[in-house]
């Protein structure tokens, strides 16, 4: 599993138009899953990112997790892309991308860890196009990967 984690200090999800997901301060997290993924990984991950010490703490230093944040929220949108392989040719082959019936219910089980720990979690709409518009704080942006 894969996740692209960015700090945000404001963020927004829209499905066709519509609003699906909108937080201030916290993380958007783009989440690809792949063929070989279980509900481990998506344990392992919701637990890596409610974790991760990015925000600043009193000296400026990245050293807090979300959970200091005042109002510190998720957006996790679904990213197949994230699992895009694109070293031959410039067409990028999605192989390793699992299937939606395999995908979404790991990418549930994922969000589902996160709010059973506490968190507001925010979401786009599974299988749609989507826009996601962020205000990156820092910028902090990090790759997680569950097989690394």
């Amino acid at each position: 599993m894969k996740a692209v984690f960015q700090r945000v200090a404001s963020a927004e999800v829209r499905s066709e138009g519509r609003v699906t997901g909108r937080i201030g301060p916290g993380a958007v997290i783009l989440l690809g899953v792949a063929r070989a993924d279980t509900e481990a990984d998506a344990e392992k991950l919701a637990d890596k990112v409610a974790k991760l010490r990015v925000f600043d703490d009193a000296e400026g230093k990245m050293n807090l997790p979300i959970t200091s944040v005042p109002g510190g929220k998720f957006v996790v949108v679904s990213q197949f892309t994230l699992h895009g392989n694109a070293e031959k040719g410039n067409r990028p082959s999605y192989l390793e991308a699992a299937p939606p019936e395999l995908a979404e219910p790991l990418y549930e089980k994922f969000v589902a860890c996160l709010r059973g720990m506490g968190f507001v979690v925010e979401t786009g709409v599974f299988r749609t196009m989507m826009q996601v518009e962020l205000v990156n704080d820092g910028p902090v942006t990090l790759v997680l990967d569950t097989k690394a």
